[in-house]
């Protein structure tokens, strides 16, 4: 759903010599609607190439239940703005860019890498929504700068699902992260003037549910540090996990990230707001 906003294909680990675009290059790049993930991922994104893809439940997951609407209750289609967090929910003051974009029928993303992971074993796309819209919240950086990873404060996807989806799809969770359990990932490498071809293995799990909405889950993606397949050699430093936050509240579910320096307490605080937020485009509302 989100539109592509990794500001570079591949990202050196050390991170200091990226030139990163500025806001019109990224909205350019998100009309294109193929967003990668942002610039949360050290080098080791290039060791998956440059074609992930969305994640989502596996063809056997269990079909969504059917629900009926109460006579006299509104029904809500488009997500609107009003239901995403705010700037001020991070702490941003007045220098921030915030970037939406909304979509019919586009398919869950948890983790644009976990999707690359169950796209090589074959696995499919089926688990589409009916409304969608997605924010990445930008800290502006100094006039003159240029940007920076840690501009990127938070990213955050909501779908809208068919009646009963979204309780089925977090009761699948585990069903579509269990194929990618341990996924090593080979490709080029670029590192301090080094180039070959690296190996890093990939693992998600759910660490966490219940802690915000009617329903979430925590998912935490670790990655070993790259190693050149020719000669054995690790190097750079070991990546920090990273998290998604999966949130339920009515017929919505939320994917929420921060940027690369936020944290899963972090990210458990911020899931409440959201939900909160969420409340006044669910059905039913809160």
């Amino acid at each position: 759903m989100r539109d592509d906003l990794t500001f570079v294909e591949k990202v050196e680990r050390d991170l200091r010599d990226v030139r990163w675009p500025g806001p019109e290059e990224i909205r350019a790049r998100a009309r294109r609607r193929s967003r990668r993930t942002v610039a949360a991922v050290t080098a080791v994104l290039a060791l998956a190439g440059a074609s992930a893809v969305a994640a989502v439940a596996p063809g056997q997951s269990s079909a969504p239940p059917a629900a009926s609407v109460e006579p006299g209750v509104p029904v809500r289609a488009e997500i609107t703005t009003e239901a995403l967090l705010r700037p001020a929910d991070l702490g941003l003051g007045p220098a921030q860019t915030q970037l939406t974009e909304s979509g019919l029928a586009e398919p869950i993303r948890i983790d644009e890498m976990l999707g690359a992971c169950r796209s090589s074993k074959g696995l499919s796309q089926t688990w589409p929504s009916r409304w969608s819209r997605s924010q990445t919240l930008l800290a502006e950086p100094p006039d003159g700068a240029d940007r920076a990873p840690g501009d990127v404060q938070a990213m955050q996807d909501v779908y809208r699902l068919a009646p009963g989806g979204a309780e089925a799809f977090l009761t699948d969770l585990d069903q579509i992260i269990a194929p990618c359990a341990r996924w090593p990932s080979v490709g080029p490498y670029e590192w301090k003037g080094r180039t070959g071809t690296a190996e890093a293995v990939h693992q998600w799990r759910v660490v966490r549910r219940d802690f915000a909405g009617d329903g979430a889950a925590m998912v935490r993606h670790v990655v070993s540090p790259p190693r050149d397949v020719k000669t054995g050699e690790t190097f750079g430093d070991v990546p920090q996990p990273t998290y998604r936050a999966i949130i339920r509240v009515g017929d919505l579910v939320a994917v929420l990230g921060l940027g690369r320096h936020g944290t899963e307490s972090e990210l458990i605080q911020l899931s409440t707001v959201a939900a909160a937020r969420l409340c006044q485009a669910a059905n039913p509302g809160c």
